[in-house]
């Protein structure tokens, strides 16, 4: 069995976004496979049987990402729990983990959830390029990269000059291995309709994220002042469910939409339950970097779901079916046009390739090989 060691820069429990969902879902996944020891920060909320050991060892402080005495007490635990591999979640700590992998001979993995910099040169942000530079040194000192897509993969490896051998997509997973049953679906259904008073012979569409994410309050607005207008037009009977956490204030009118028909469930804590209840996913993101998680569980829930390309991305073609549409960035009348086309798609169903390609234990199990090969 292979020691590895984890670091997380960021709480990621409870998981409230994609990213910490997706940390959280891999190491419970991937400690049955291997010893897993997990160096988090303070504020991480520890389950009770997690399966495999958190230490809180990083403060909840900024500096945390510059704070050269880590490395002592990393170090430490390196060696006395005789540690062979290290997972550097994001390139952040990658100065770190290569300081560890020189000084103690750990093999160092750099977990990436996308292409960082990209990401926010994407936000507009002005320093993306040094960021840039600091993610390709990091990738290229690694003894293995994992990458969420293999768009993502693609690109560092030529961009950022890596070698095939020492990369793999990692990609983002569902718990379940095959469909859910069609009562499953239909019981969601009219427990999300009784619980928000929706009729139940309304089109119910569904818009979920964390709203303290500038593409995710972008898609919001899409659906607000784009979308909703020509389904209001259309005719047809409908809801448009709303769910996430940190709403803006601005947006917290719920009275302004009613009429329109738009709902504002806010964070719902079983999340699931309203993917198998949708009848589409509405997933109009055109920014942004990385596997958009929210429409892998969509999609895994049965889900048909509508996405602009770049919100598609990290998904192969060929294992959707006829559940996913993608529509060309920014087109909302192609869009809407889908949404009014549903009732074609309501009988098809995803094929067994997407669950054998999102299966988290068909996605630990790549990683722990390709651990294991590197020795």
């Amino acid at each position: 069995m292979i020691r590895v060691l984890s670091i997380v820069p960021y709480q990621f429990l409870p998981p409230t976004t994609g990213g910490a969902k997706s940390i959280g879902l891999f190491n419970h996944y991937f400690s049955r496979l291997a010893r897993l020891y997990c160096v988090g920060v303070r504020k991480n909320k520890t389950p009770a049987q997690p399966g495999y050991e958190i230490l809180p060892l990083l403060s909840d402080n900024m500096l945390r990402y510059v704070n050269p005495f880590y490395f002592f007490k990393l170090k430490k635990i390196v060696l006395r729990e005789k540690i062979s591999h290290l997972v550097v979640e994001h390139p952040y700590y990658g100065w770190l983990g290569i300081w560890l992998q020189k000084r103690t001979g750990v093999k160092l993995i750099v977990h990436s959830h996308n292409i960082e910099s990209l990401r926010f040169k994407s936000l507009g942000k002005w320093w993306w390029k040094l960021l840039w530079w600091y993610e390709k040194a990091v990738h290229r000192c690694a003894d293995l990269n994992f990458f969420i897509s293999q768009e993502d993969l693609d690109y560092a490896m030529d961009h950022f000059r890596l070698k095939p051998a020492g990369c793999a997509v990692i990609t983002y997973g569902i718990s379940r291995s095959a469909p859910p049953a069609p009562e499953e679906k239909k019981t969601a259904r009219a427990e999300v309709c009784s619980a928000h008073g929706i009729d139940s012979n309304n089109l119910l569409l569904l818009y979920n994220g964390a709203f303290n994410y500038r593409p995710n309050i972008k898609g919001l607005e899409c659906i607000l002042k784009e979308i909703n207008p020509l389904l209001l037009q259309s005719g047809i009977a409908y809801k448009v469910l709303i769910c996430g956490s940190h709403l803006p204030e601005s947006y917290r009118h719920p009275e302004a939409f009613k009429e329109k028909n738009i709902i504002y469930a806010g964070f719902v804590e079983d999340i699931d339950r309203y993917f198998l209840a949708a009848d589409i996913f509405l997933n109009p993101i055109g920014e942004g970097g990385g596997i958009k998680t929210k429409l892998v569980e969509a999609l895994g829930a049965g889900t048909t779901a509508i996405s602009f390309q770049n919100g598609a991305i990290g998904i192969p073609e060929g294992i959707t079916g006829k559940k996913l549409a993608i529509i060309e960035n920014g087109d909302v009348k192609a869009l809407v046009e889908k949404v009014m086309d549903y009732s074609s798609l309501m009988n098809e169903s995803i094929p067994e390739s997407f669950y054998q390609h999102f299966y988290w234990g068909k996605i630990v199990k790549k990683a722990f090989q390709q651990m294991q090969a590197i020795g």
